[in-house]
């Protein structure tokens, strides 16, 4: 049973990845491309270009997770911007920040536009 703490921030990343990378080459994703820090304990997702695979990244305090799902039948919904083609202009670089409840909901299959949420209050986040 893996238990993630829902304080736990999420980055998808906003292109299709290479599924044979593993942990060298996502990570150089993670730093070059999303610029975040490995090491902060955060999840980053990496889906293929047909969106039936999915990689899921994270540093358990002394060492690196990876964490695979392949799906048989179906697609994954992937969040915001959708975008294939890194050398877009018209695309940023950075990852697409979500909440772990909407990694559950993708991971079960269920569409994030269909989702309503109720108003719930939350600490502000302080602005770089």
């Amino acid at each position: 049973m893996l238990t993630l703490p829902t304080s736990l921030r999420v980055y998808a990343h906003r292109h299709a990845t290479d599924m044979r990378k593993s942990f060298d080459g996502l990570c150089g994703i993670i730093e070059a491309q999303l610029g975040q820090a490995v090491e902060s304990g955060d999840l980053f997702l990496f889906f293929n270009r047909r969106r039936d695979r999915v990689k899921i990244l994270y540093f358990a305090g002394d060492s690196l997770v990876i964490v695979y799902r392949k799906l048989e039948r179906g697609t994954f919904e992937t969040p915001g911007g959708w975008r294939d083609k890194p050398g877009d202009p018209s695309s940023t670089s950075r990852g697409i920040e979500m909440r772990l409840s909407e990694l559950a909901l993708i991971l079960e299959g269920i569409e994030l536009a269909s989702v309503r949420r109720r108003k719930r209050w939350r600490r502000a986040t302080a602005s770089a």
